[in-house]
């Protein structure tokens, strides 16, 4: 930790650190550092980052994927905004005798305008008082999904003025966006042809909707954006949910062992450990148990470099490894595909034996047998020299996480530590029809059979794998909500705007039926001017969720940011929706009596 000199950045002291960093380290290489690893200390580089916030883990998840949520709920906002701004055109056009006689006896534009205005700012306000009372209540639901057990946020959610006055910014600039434009378009009208025109006339003129109609096709595809930002991020998290971690997580349960109150020497710490063991598997409901140093998928690592003769890896072999006992593979579901598995032959003082994993063999040593091959770990000052013989070769299986890659993996036998951790895992399986919450109260007995001093905590694997998931999950959960939203608003302006149309349009349709034409005929007028604007809207928004849908690349899996399946998925459920909207005033349009709208005129 340091504090940076006046006038220096984060960035100078990054550079001016990187430079010195040959000459630091390769003037202070430890004299009894071994030789295959000098070149690795002296390549290290020194970096800065800024510390005045703290180092956080959660903050380094979690930055990302909140960005891209404020970025898809400012989206959402301003479908809405279109969609206000569609309402507020149709209510100024509702007005235009009123806002005319205001205009032809003395009243100002900017009057009027600001008038108008001040209705939208009205709603905007109401709206920004009811989303605030909201988010207090949704922002805790959001808090609780990233807590877990292992990882517990604390944020403070008292509403003080910052937010007070992003919700107002929010606000003024919503009612402006929404607002603006009809106020002003209310206002240009001549009051003279105003008032000789009938509030409804015979046709309406194309560019009397093309505000409109742009505003249809901007929220449609807006909406086709944040659609396959859902299905995306959906279909992602279900691709990990299904994807196969190499063992079964049904039923296991992880009972995390704290023996340091005992103080026992290493070899009785070894006993201590077979004991425990014993009696995990004598736990009444366990059908397996074994002990392990790592949990899988729990995030943490343990990886080695390894010298491994007749490797055309050469000194790049690096490992990760876990410490287990024997059963380990039968516990978790792990089939030893070659070799044997360890034993109780296998002590402190028989010589150390190895299990190596699949893409060990097929990274490392090029597809060939592994059993017999003797691998050496590289050592750092003042480390026991440690060589391993490979016994047996098992399945592959996920290591710190879902998303991951299989990975090179050596396990060894923790029987085989002569100054094992106090710290130690016991994996158990159970049957389906045994309650965790009685397997665990069975473990605790069991474990304060051998002593009660121990301490212990449980992670059932089932959690940890949902655990694992918290940022995908949360993705796709409102992801999929914001998606479903403008999905929503974009259908319900297409409706609002086809009917205000089939509405404007009662003379002209009434006069087409008069003269012959069927009803099937009006209906495809209807459907066909919604199907343009479906399919303007559509279109872009295909163009822009192919480059916006890049940006979340790195949090996908399984599949790619164009995948054309969920490109056809989310235009086809926007298609199929926006159509059904449109139906409803076709068919309206379709069975108007044309003496009845003749005669209103």
């Amino acid at each position: 930790m340091g504090r940076l000199k006046p006038g220096w950045t984060v960035a100078r002291a990054k550079a001016q650190l990187e430079v010195v960093s040959p000459a630091v380290f390769r003037n202070t290489i430890p004299p009894t550092y071994v030789p295959e690893l000098i070149k690795y200390y002296v390549a290290y580089k020194l970096t800065a980052i800024p510390a005045g916030t703290g180092v956080s883990m959660l903050r380094n998840h979690y930055s990302d994927p909140l960005y891209i949520l404020l970025a898809i709920a400012a989206l959402v906002l301003l479908i809405a905004c279109a969609n206000l701004a569609n309402l507020m055109l149709a209510r100024a056009t509702a007005r235009e005798r009123e806002i005319a006689v205001r205009l032809a006896i003395g009243a100002s534009r900017f009057r009027l305008v600001r008038q108008l205005l001040a209705e939208s700012m009205l709603l905007a306000i109401i709206g920004a008082g009811c989303g605030i009372f909201l988010a207090q209540a949704l922002v805790r639901y959001l808090v609780s999904f990233l807590t877990s057990d292992q990882d517990r946020v604390f944020v403070d959610l008292a509403l003080d003025w910052r937010v007070l006055c992003f919700t107002t910014a929010v606000g003024v600039i919503t009612s402006l966006l929404f607002g603006l434009t009809p106020a002003i378009r209310a206002t240009q009208a001549a009051p003279g042809n105003v008032m000789k025109t009938n509030s409804r006339g015979l046709t309406a003129g194309r560019e009397r909707y093309a505000l409109r109609r742009g505003l249809v096709v901007t929220q449609v595809a807006l909406s086709l954006m944040l659609l396959v930002g859902a299905l995306l991020f959906t279909r992602s998290l279900h691709n990990l949910l299904t994807v196969d971690a190499g063992f079964r997580t049904q039923g296991l349960l992880a009972t995390v062992l704290d023996t340091s109150p005992l103080k026992y020497s290493s070899e009785r710490r070894l006993a201590v450990f077979d004991q425990l063991l014993a009696q995990a598997r004598a736990t009444p409901g366990v059908d397996f148990a074994a002990l392990t140093s790592i949990i899988p998928l729990s995030g943490d690592r343990w990886n080695e470099r390894l010298v491994l003769p007749g490797s055309p890896q050469k000194d790049r072999v690096v490992s990760n490894f876990s410490r287990i006992s024997g059963g380990y593979f039968r516990t978790l579901g792990m089939p030893i595909l070659e070799g044997r598995d360890f034993t109780e032959h296998d002590t402190v003082s028989s010589p150390p034996v190895a299990i190596v994993n699949e893409t060990f063999v097929r990274k490392f040593l090029n597809g060939a047998n592994p059993l017999g091959q003797v691998m050496r770990v590289v050592t750092g000052p003042g480390e026991r020299p440690q060589s391993y013989q490979v016994i047996g070769l098992t399945k592959d299986a996920k290591y710190v996480h879902l998303r991951d890659e299989f990975t090179p993996t050596v396990y060894v036998a923790q029987s085989q530590e002569p100054d094992p951790d106090p710290d130690t895992i016991v994996i158990t399986r159970s049957s389906s029809g045994v309650a965790l919450t009685s397997l665990m109260a069975s473990m605790r007995q069991s474990i304060a059979n051998v002593s009660p001093a121990i301490n212990l905590s449980f992670a059932s694997m089932e959690t940890q794998v949902e655990e694992s998931l918290t940022r995908e999950r949360l993705m796709a959960t409102l992801s999929g909500f914001f998606g479903f939203l403008a999905a929503a608003l974009a259908t319900l302006g297409l409706y609002g705007v086809m009917s205000y149309m089939v509405v404007r349009r009662r003379s002209e349709i009434g006069i087409r039926i008069a003269l012959g034409a069927g009803r099937q005929t009006i209906m495809g007028l209807i459907l066909g001017e919604a199907g343009w604007l479906l399919g303007i809207g559509l279109a872009i928004g295909l163009v822009l969720s192919i480059a916006c849908a890049r940006v979340a690349a790195a949090m996908l899996y399984g599949l790619q940011p164009h995948d054309p399946l969920t490109l056809l998925l989310a235009l086809a459920l926007l298609a199929s929706v926006a159509f059904l909207a449109s139906a409803l005033p076709a068919r309206k349009a379709a069975n108007l009596e044309p003496m009845a709208a003749l005669r209103e005129e």
